[in-house]
């Protein structure tokens, strides 16, 4: 299994980069990685800027095709990987839960995906793909049809109802990610509630 963190986006409504904020005093894509590091055989970064994330020693890998959005980050990174696999999440997910990262890993078998479906709606952002997923991803992108559940219709998915995630996120905090300067004081705020 193979844990891709995507690290495109253009951080615009931020105004630097998500990726290196410090929530609860550490920078996010630090604690992504190390928490992919302990979950996952191989551990990618997709990114259009590699120099920025050296330092983090893991398998960074570009974008294939020169087209934004988060499908291509996706489709890149499962090319790249080595596995069947992969469990793919965005780089300001402050918040991700190792026990359910391990749930939604026991529950691939037989799937193309695995995706949870919180109060917000379908998750593809913190979920699992296989690499039966890259034709049609491909397709889609040379179609410009750049958003991801559009593929979910095509492939075998298990969908994680909110009764199974629960257990283990009862507030959904895992699929909170900082986009914003408020989303940011958010997290804070969450993190000095002892999230």
């Amino acid at each position: 299994m193979t844990g891709i963190i995507l690290t495109g986006g253009k951080s615009s409504r931020m105004g630097k980069n998500k990726a290196f904020l410090k929530v609860n005093g550490e920078v996010i894509i630090e604690k992504i990685v190390r928490l992919f590091k302990e979950l996952f055989d191989e551990v990618i970064l997709v990114t259009n800027s590699p120099d920025e994330y050296k330092y983090l020693n893991t398998k960074i890998a570009a974008d294939i095709y020169p087209k934004s959005g988060s499908l291509v980050g996706i489709y890149s990174g499962l090319y790249h990987s080595s596995s069947q696999y992969a469990f793919v999440a965005a780089c300001d997910m402050p918040f991700l839960k190792k026990d359910f990262i391990e749930y939604l890993i026991k529950q691939k078998g037989g799937y193309d995906i695995v995706i949870p479906f919180s109060p917000d709606g379908q998750q593809p952002l913190h979920a699992i793909y296989s690499k039966t997923c890259l034709k049609p991803m491909e397709e889609q992108i040379k179609k410009d049809v750049l958003k991801i559940v559009d593929i979910l219709p095509r492939l075998s998915v298990r969908y994680i109802k909110e009764n199974e995630i629960i257990p283990f996120d009862p507030e959904f905090k895992s699929f909170f990610n900082v986009n914003t300067p408020s989303e940011f004081q958010k997290a804070e705020e969450m993190t000095a509630k002892g999230y």
